[in-house]
């Protein structure tokens, strides 16, 4: 028996195996979440029947663990979690499908802080279809991921130039903002600077383009028969099934930008993407952007462009908190104000 089929054969098995063993833990985080949710409702029933107090979970808890010899997973606020997680998916069918296949943590951590239920859903969709960890889910939530998305201010021309179907999941796909505050950046950079640290935490990066996104490399070159050019980050959809062009403008939003991206779009499309592709898509992260002036540029471009701003950070003095009306001026309000406290001094 040749070595290296020995070795196909010896992968394959440790391969089987690692897949079980996850698919294991998979069902063992389901099982355990349905348990919770039966508990729920045991407790909630019991309490109508008998008109229990709140005291009585604390009872139960005391008896649990005397008899189990254990507060695992049923200690006093647990129990009332699952009172709570009860409560909250009992009547929503649609939220508890998705909510009963999610870990305990990340429905605790939902319950905590997410009340609306279109937000809910958003995040517990995501939280099971991009493997969210909890604590990536966190970030998200803080992030505002939510609003990001369903922003009904996204800018682009996805319905002049993509079929209806295409252009309403592109439309899914791209967020009104992005948030880049896992760079470490508190300042503006050059483009080169921010890009390659989007390459060195790349992870992060996919984590908040989203579902499907699938790096392809930074400083793409595409070429002509007589030129080549270079686009900042490249990116293939698995569910739009299409190349997407990044390019990062530390400044301002200008006119001239949308009319390169067509013309990279153009080159993308004739000599690099596949048969059977769909048509590629731009998209111009800018760290601020005249909407005006945006919609007036997407004016006959015939390839498909969106125009987002990015927030290299969060953290604001918090002096500065309440008076900053949003993420598109900020850098205008905190350098006018600093100005005028370096006047008053």
């Amino acid at each position: 028996m040749k070595k290296n089929n020995y070795e196909m054969l010896l992968s394959d098995v440790l391969n089987e195996i690692q897949i079980a063993r996850i698919n294991a833990v998979s069902e063992t985080v389901k099982v355990m979440t349905k348990l919770y949710f039966k508990i729920g409702e045991i407790i909630v029933s019991k309490q109508e029947e008998f008109g229990w107090g709140s005291s009585i979970i604390s009872k139960l808890a005391d008896d649990i663990k005397s008899i189990e010899n254990t507060t695992t997973g049923f200690s006093l606020t647990n129990l009332k979690y699952m009172r709570q997680f009860y409560l909250e998916y009992n009547d929503k069918k649609n939220l508890q499908q998705i909510a009963l296949n999610i870990p305990w943590g990340h429905n605790i951590l939902l319950l905590q802080k997410i009340k609306d239920d279109n937000e809910k859903q958003y995040y517990l969709r995501a939280t099971k279809d991009y493997g969210w960890s909890r604590n990536v889910l966190l970030n998200q939530i803080k992030a505002n991921a939510y609003s990001r998305h369903k922003s009904i201010e996204k800018q682009h021309n996805f319905p002049a130039t993509l079929p209806q179907h295409l252009a309403e999941q592109a439309d899914e796909t791209m967020k009104d903002s992005y948030m880049f505050d896992f760079l470490g950046i508190s300042k503006p950079v050059l483009e080169r600077n921010m890009e390659q640290r989007m390459v060195n935490k790349i992870r992060d990066v996919l984590i908040e383009f989203g579902y499907g996104f699938a790096f392809m490399g930074n400083q793409y070159r595409i070429k002509t028969e007589t030129k080549e050019y270079y686009i900042d980050l490249l990116f293939y959809h698995r569910v739009l099934k299409c190349l997407i062009a990044i390019e990062l403008k530390a400044g301002d939003f200008k006119s001239e930008y949308a009319g390169k991206m067509n013309f990279y779009l153009n080159i993308l499309d004739e000599y690099v993407r596949e048969e059977g592709e769909n048509p590629s898509i731009g998209i111009i992260l800018c760290a601020q952007r005249d909407r005006i002036e945006v919609e007036f540029a997407l004016k006959g471009i015939n390839k498909p462009v969106g125009i987002s701003d990015y927030t290299l950070t969060q953290k604001l003095p918090k002096e500065l908190s309440d008076i900053i009306p949003s993420a598109k001026n900020i850098e205008e309000k905190i350098l006018n104000l600093m100005k005028d406290y370096d006047e008053k001094r």
